[in-house]
């Protein structure tokens, strides 16, 4: 099996050259990758060509334009990467026979309510980024290609910055905190989804009847409060020196950080279907996080 990894310097993208490789052949590019091969997602038809001289069997899209506020002000960069480049690639993948593996968010949703929306439900997106993904989604699916969609929340990596870092630092730095509590959702690991991925496309190569969309996050839910607090706990339990005094991390809304764009409340996905189509367990996010955090923090 041949695969073509585009976006192989995000997070995701960089798990899934370690996931993807016991499958077979892996061709990992990036938009600045070295050589002919090309995967400047702001250029979609170069796509094309790139797809076309690798001939690969699966092609996985761990692209796209994920600054949510800045796709506010560029809305047509963020189509190209997000919605404009992924049609090309289902085009591409149409006309070879090729699977077709993409990522896309929780943000194709409003946010409304509490409960897990399953793969079905209705969307509606608030922001330029949910709705350029969104339409990355109906293009694939229009193509008529073979196809995996992953949608996913509150995407963290090992590898790079990310919100638990960033409150890390913040706890070293003050004594106190205000962070959001009423946007809820699943903190998802990139390796998480990566070893997902792999796990899908090798079953779904056996079965056809597996293409389609999937919501894929780690088990359980919390808030970017909730999510602040566990890390912060952790690192003080393994040591870590911080200033922050406990019980000094202040719940407030959304409204008291304002943003260009408007931020989903609830995040939650249910991941029911790919468990059962896939007979996958999705480990709780904690799990995922203190991973994580044990490798950032050495220990």
């Amino acid at each position: 099996m041949k695969i073509l990894l585009l976006g192989k310097n995000g997070q995701v993208g960089w798990e899934l050259q370690r996931s993807l490789a016991p499958l077979g052949e892996v061709v990992a590019l990036d938009f600045d990758s070295p050589g002919p091969l090309t995967a400047d997602f702001s250029k979609p038809e170069s796509l094309a060509a790139t797809v076309r001289a690798v001939a690969p069997d699966v092609i996985v899209n761990a692209a796209a334009h994920t600054a949510v506020d800045k796709a506010e002000s560029e809305p047509e960069l963020a189509r190209a990467l997000n919605a404009t480049s992924p049609a090309v690639l289902a085009r591409e993948a149409a006309a070879r026979g090729a699977w077709l593996l993409h990522y896309s968010t929780d943000y194709v949703f409003d946010g409304s309510g509490s409960t897990p929306r399953d793969e079905d439900a209705p969307t509606g997106p608030l922001n330029v980024y949910g709705q350029t993904k969104l339409e990355g989604e109906e293009a694939i699916r229009a193509s008529g290609c073979r196809h995996l969609i992953l949608r996913t929340s509150w995407v963290y990596g090992a590898r790079g910055g990310n919100f638990a870092r960033t409150m890390l630092k913040l706890a070293q730095e003050r004594e106190a905190l205000k962070v959001i509590a009423d946007q809820i959702g699943a903190p998802t690991g990139a390796d998480l989804l990566a070893d997902l991925s792999a796990h899908m496309i090798r079953a779904a190569r056996t079965d056809a009847s597996l293409a389609g969309s999937y919501h894929a996050v780690a088990a359980g839910e919390t808030s970017w409060h909730g999510y602040a607090s566990h890390v912060i706990a952790f690192a003080r339990t393994a040591g870590v020196p911080l200033k922050v005094a406990e019980g000094a991390i202040e719940a407030v809304p959304t409204s008291a950080f304002p943003t260009p764009a408007r931020r989903p409340l609830n995040s939650r996905l249910s991941s029911a279907k790919l468990r059962e189509h896939f007979g996958l367990v999705l480990p709780d996010w904690r799990a995922g996080v203190e991973r994580m955090l044990t490798e950032v923090l050495g220990r």
